[in-house]
């Protein structure tokens, strides 16, 4: 009978395999109502468009496997873009529902053999701690297996000529040959499993060496079991092969904890979101449903303890909030009834029921899981370039081992396929493999802890090598908003309605100064705007140029306005030092609004930290020379140049940039988008745009501009550990394949050498997860 069609948040990690066997699963994945659990609409219908998957794979553990869970994918027609990393086990797809629906991409990589499981979803948590616990028992049943051979090899080791007899002999090898069966069949089946997938789809895996290597060993061993006095000799290896699985195991469980902690730290902070809420029907109870099927204008309950679903105000109680993920803010916040929350912060003191405004994409969280999850998903340049030496090297690999094995044979058959079984053990590349994106990966899930989120892993090994940082005033250097001080109006044009003008244009843009026009209109509790805003274009680093008409008066026609700098408006700018906002129209000036800013606390510290880090530091502005140099004594900045345009900004930045230095940008993230992009790295404040519009490697959540030294700090640490672990992964291969090929390498030693070279990469990149490099 057909399972039945489960919801995502109410399938089990048992349920899983077995709806999707029944085609239970199929019916859900295929349904549009359930893709917004683990996908977002790119463009066009929801039932026709372009949408962006998110996905775990189970079953890989190497760059092998990732590329070949790629070339699974992009075989399927409508899947347009896949993107697989190995350390953190994500795959993204793009893909187009006119054409394909998701049944299809997961049948497809399940028949590579790699099993995709939604990401998001709430058994995704719960299938890891199932398969580390398998991991664990196979790991103890080798562990087990391997202490009884080894007590049954002892005697053959120590025992003198005539000491044993040869019945007494050969029964201590069959107790090792049934002892070593366990191991063989259950212990080493996900080797076998991952060996058998890849020669089935005609390519190269990492786990291939290893099941040739354990196959050999058991098959020469069992040869000398059964025909003592046979060709390949009356050696057998069950301690060796025992031993080696034993350390592969431990060095592969330790590697996954590890990887949970440090990789991992990414996914953790993505799973804030509850999986389902308490929503108020019409009867006036509760009832439970997936965060999912919320709507604006739906109330929920939140106990305390419990994340607050989506966002929107409170709309009974008042309690404390924990937001230190979404705004930077470490200490719990209070907030009252009409106060907004945020979804996936933490409800801390009392039960509050709220007023959904923003569910799905549309509020903060998902941004910013968006972020993290393109984040973890993107490959830096050198673990690109380690991936594709990889490749290669497992073709050198077995080469290697067939030269040895001839090389050998001609002295013992039996010693020469073991220094073949050697030489596969001990040369896979899984360090090389690890090497970048585990301390990569550790880093960005320190600095998201610490309020800062990594948008493109690339920009680690940037950021390390800028010795130049250039900063912009508004809203980065001063607080987000400045205060409104004064208003300047020609003859017969009042205060209040210019600022009403200008505050109806301004409305449409993002810019610190807009926003601080609309808040003088708002505080001064002014009743409706007499003007109704036809068109409006923002031209970037300028100003907004608008087509408005007054209510009432639509008879007369629109007037085209304009209100940015100066040279924008093309009027003749105040005497004062103070930033300044100019409206004009078709008769030339109309007003100027003189504006307040003031200096963030933490700016003058964050200047002197980037200095003493041996880096030079630029202040570039748009608004007035005299402005920013004003803002520039505050902090400490020798460098001012204001009166910038875009184009001028870019042009500064090339001539640095042309003259060898490293420059890293630190803007607003929205009108500073070509100089942020341009940069070799770039930090955007998070709460100055919504996040997707934000151009840059780096966003700082909070208001702490202390977070830029932090992560340049770690970022230099980040490329040592990343140095440290390519050496290291070169060193042991230079060392131990000529050991391996010359004989010198017991196949035990080498599974204990492969096992060591992979948890020493991932111990020294779980360092980086600690704590940040200026203890930020």
């Amino acid at each position: 009978m057909q399972a039945a069609a489960l919801p995502l948040e109410q399938a089990g990690p048992d349920e899983f395999p077995a709806a999707q066997a029944g085609g239970g699963l199929e019916a859900v994945l295929d349904d549009p109502a359930e893709w917004s659990a683990f996908s977002r609409l790119l463009d066009g219908d929801p039932h026709a468009g372009r949408w962006e998957s998110h996905a775990m794979v189970e079953g890989m553990h190497c760059a092998a496997c990732a590329f070949a869970v790629e070339a699974a994918l992009l075989r399927v027609p409508g899947v347009e873009q896949v993107e697989v990393n190995a350390a953190s086990r994500r795959a993204r797809l793009t893909w187009s529902a006119a054409q394909v629906a998701p049944s299809a991409w997961f049948r497809a990589s399940e028949a590579a053999g790699y099993r995709l499981v939604p990401a998001g979803d709430t058994f995704v948590r719960e299938r890891r701690l199932h398969e580390e616990r398998l991991a664990l028992w196979r790991w103890l049943v080798a562990g087990l297996c391997m202490m009884q051979v080894m007590m049954y090899a002892y005697p053959a080791y120590v025992a003198l000529p005539g000491d044993m007899s040869a019945d007494s002999a050969q029964l201590l090898r069959w107790a090792s040959w049934v002892l070593t069966l366990p191991v063989l069949l259950f212990s080493c089946k996900p080797f076998f499993a991952a060996a058998l997938r890849d020669v089935a789809g005609l390519r190269i895996g990492m786990e291939l060496p290893v099941a040739l290597g354990i196959v050999i060993t058991f098959a020469v061993s069992s040869a000398a079991t059964f025909d003592p006095s046979g060709t390949l000799g009356g050696e057998v290896y069950f301690d060796s092969l025992t031993m080696f699985v034993f350390f592969l195991l431990t060095g592969r469980w330790l590697e996954s904890r590890l990887r949970g902690r440090t990789a991992g730290a990414l996914e953790a902070l993505m799973n804030r979101q509850p999986d389902s809420a308490d929503r108020l029907t019409m009867s006036g109870a509760f009832e439970r449903v997936a965060v999912r099927r919320l709507l604006r204008g739906d109330v929920v309950r939140v106990r305390p303890g419990e994340s607050f679903p989506a966002d929107g105000v409170i709309s009974l109680g008042s309690t404390t909030a924990d937001e230190a993920l979404l705004t930077g803010e470490s200490r719990p916040v209070v907030r009252d009834r009409g106060a907004r929350v945020l979804a996936g912060s933490h409800n801390l003191s009392s039960t509050v029921e709220v007023r959904v405004e923003s569910v799905g994409q549309g509020t903060r969280f998902a941004q910013i899981v968006s972020l993290m999850e393109s984040a973890s998903l993107h490959k830096p340049r050198l673990a690109s370039m380690a991936d594709r030496a990889a490749r290669p090297f497992l073709f050198f690999v077995l080469c290697a081992a067939m030269m040895a094995a001839a090389f050998w044979w001609p002295v013992d058959h039996g010693k020469a396929l073991m220094v073949a079984v050697a030489v596969l053990i001990v040369t896979c590349p899984c360090a090389l493999s690890l090497a970048t994106p585990a301390a990569t990966l550790a880093s960005a899930g320190m600095l998201a802890r610490h309020g800062v989120l990594v948008r493109n892993l690339q920009g680690l090994e940037e950021l390390a090598a800028v010795d130049t940082v250039i900063f912009d005033k508004t809203g980065t250097l001063t607080l987000d908003t400045p205060c409104h001080l004064d208003i300047r109006c020609r003859p017969g044009m009042q205060a209040g309605e210019a600022l009403d003008r200008a505050a109806a244009i301004a409305a449409q843009s993002l810019h610190p100064a807009s926003q601080a026009l609309v808040d003088a209109w708002n505080a001064a509790s002014r009743p409706a705007s007499s003007w109704k805003l036809v068109q409006a274009i923002e031209h970037v680093g300028m100003g907004v140029e608008a087509r408005m008409v007054e209510q009432g008066k639509e008879e007369a026609g629109t007037r085209r306005m304009l209100l940015g700098s100066a040279a924008f408006c093309g009027v003749v700018p105040l005497g004062a030092d103070a930033p300044q906002v100019h409206l004009s129209d078709a008769q030339g000036w109309v007003a100027s609004f003189v504006l307040d800013e003031n200096v963030r606390a933490e700016a003058t510290a964050a200047i002197d930290a980037l200095r003493s880090q041996g880096l030079s530091v630029h202040l570039l502005s748009g608004d007035r020379a005299a402005a920013a140099h004003a803002v520039a004594q505050q902090t400490g900045i020798r460098s001012v140049h204001g009166d910038c345009t875009p184009e001028a900004k870019l042009a500064f930045m090339k001539a640095l940039q042309d003259e060898g230095h490293g420059v890293a940008m630190v803007g607003d993230g929205l009108n500073d988008g070509p100089v942020l992009a341009r940069a070799d790295a770039s930090f955007a404040l998070g709460n100055a745009v919504p996040l997707a519009k934000a151009r840059a490697d780096f966003i700082v959540m909070g208001d702490d501009l202390g977070a830029i030294p932090a992560a340049h700090a770690q970022a230099k640490r980040t490329m040592r550990v990343v140095r440290q672990n390519l050496w290291w992964a070169a060193g042991y291969n230079a060392l131990c394949v000529p050991l391996a090929a010359m004989g010198m390498l017991p196949a035990w030693l080498a599974g204990l050498g492969m096992a060591a070279s992979s948890l020493v990469v991932v111990l020294n990149a779980a360092r980086l997860a600690g704590r940040s490099a200026a203890g930020h």
